[in-house]
């Protein structure tokens, strides 16, 4: 059933992300348009006054915007109509993630925060913010125990998580479905400050070790980091410069994040209490280590920097903190330029992830009986599920770098009792 109507939403999306007018060409525009949002660097002039009566007409609007409207509307639009009733119909959500509401397409760019306690996370928050924040908690002990989301507002105050996730101009109603245990860790700080009108920060409970990772939380800490790093526009990863140390914890984290691997970025935080030979000696060791726990041909991005509110300890490495520090700040600053085109994108890979899911489903219920043995059967394809992906792409004619985790998938659909 679901098939046929993909065939339909299949034809729609590539004729809308591949026409060659107006699609592309707004997106060039875009690419070369300056941003008319506040900058992270340098605060852009102010708008120029109304045209002349002798100016063209389309120069009187500011174009950049209204392109941006348009593509959130139009996106919007494809995902109601193409995407998500194919997701409801093929029950995407019971084996990957919630449908995608208004608010994700809207929504202001993420940056995910993410690092063993005391790494410096929350420190981080305060330097670009430059002040403080409601809900704050800095020290050399496991602080930071919830979800933050650092958000603009007109004067500073907290949100709690149970009423951020009724919200439907916000990008958290999804989080809902983790439960009370999770919303009363999670809750929304709004700032008055420049840099979040073009961003939203998200700070994270520090990486534990051991049983009290597993134990320690009430809800599915892995679940909930998957589900902000799949709407995390970047993932910024922090490391202390005197703890190296990768622990098992962490790398089931990252090993969890390597779909997104063009998002990540590497911070070594709290550089500046070392000199120079030991700064190298420590980059090296990172870059060890990282080795180890990233299993991809490309090199992560790591930033070097200190980034509290107290001067440098060793000042020989001022500029080289100083450099680090600005091209931080300006992938930072290029994210909201950006967001039009990651949105395609981020849409373009579900509506990918979405057509395999539903081809993969059609294929295995055709072989389950409709009415005795489908139990067995249903089992069966559980424990051949390698082969069963291997000839589903065959049939289909879709490439298996597509295809989900086998292990994740066969767990989801051990929980399904009528596949049918």
């Amino acid at each position: 059933m679901f098939i046929q109507y993909f065939t339909s939403s299949d034809t729609a999306l590539t004729r809308f992300f591949s026409a060659p007018a107006p699609c592309r060409s707004i997106v060039r525009e875009r690419a070369s348009a300056p941003e008319p949002e506040a900058s992270l660097l340098a605060s852009r002039p102010p708008p120029t006054a109304p045209p002349g009566p002798s100016e063209p007409p389309w120069q009187a609007a500011d174009l950049t915007v209204l392109d941006k409207e348009q593509f959130f509307e139009e996106l919007k639009r494809l995902y109601r109509k193409k995407v998500l009733p194919l997701e409801l119909a093929s029950k995407y959500a019971q084996f990957h993630s919630a449908p995608l509401n208004p608010a994700d397409f809207e929504a202001k760019p993420m940056v995910l925060l993410l690092g063993q306690y005391s790494v410096g996370k929350t420190s981080f928050i305060r330097s670009l913010l430059q002040g403080d924040f409601p809900g704050q908690r800095v020290g050399p002990e496991p602080t930071t125990d919830r979800f933050m989301a650092v958000m603009h507002g007109p004067e500073p105050r907290l949100v709690p998580g149970h009423a951020l996730a009724m919200q439907a101009d916000k990008p958290f109603r999804g989080v809902a479905s983790f439960g009370n245990n999770f919303l009363t860790k999670f809750e929304a700080a709004e700032v008055p400050a420049p840099i979040l009108r073009n961003i939203t920060l998200i700070d994270s409970p520090g990486i534990l070790s051991g049983e009290k990772q597993r134990l320690g939380r009430d809800y599915d800490y892995q679940a909930v980091i998957q589900w902000f790093a799949d709407r995390a526009d970047l993932i910024i990863i922090m490391f202390d410069a005197h703890k190296l140390d990768i622990s098992d914890e962490l790398r089931i984290v990252m090993d969890a994040l390597r779909i997104h691997q063009d998002k990540i970025r590497i911070l070594l935080n709290k550089a500046d209490q070392i000199d120079s030979q030991q700064l190298m000696r420590i980059y090296g060791a990172l870059m060890w280590s990282l080795g180890k726990v990233v299993n991809t041909p490309e090199v992560c991005r790591v930033y070097i920097g200190s980034f509290w509110e107290h001067p440098l300890k060793h000042s020989q490495n001022r500029f080289l903190l100083e450099k680090e520090k600005a091209d931080l700040l300006a992938e930072l600053d290029g994210l909201p330029q950006n967001a039009v085109v990651r949105r395609i994108n981020e849409l373009v890979k579900r509506a990918r992830s979405v057509k395999v899911h539903a081809y993969l489903i059609h294929y295995l219920r055709k072989q389950v009986p409709t009415v005795f043995g489908k139990s067995e059967k249903q089992a069966k394809l559980l424990q051949t599920l390698p082969r069963e992906f291997v000839a589903c792409a065959r049939r289909y004619g879709l490439p298996l770098g597509d295809f989900p985790d086998i292990n994740k998938f066969r767990a989801r659909l051990g929980e399904v009792k009528d596949l049918r």
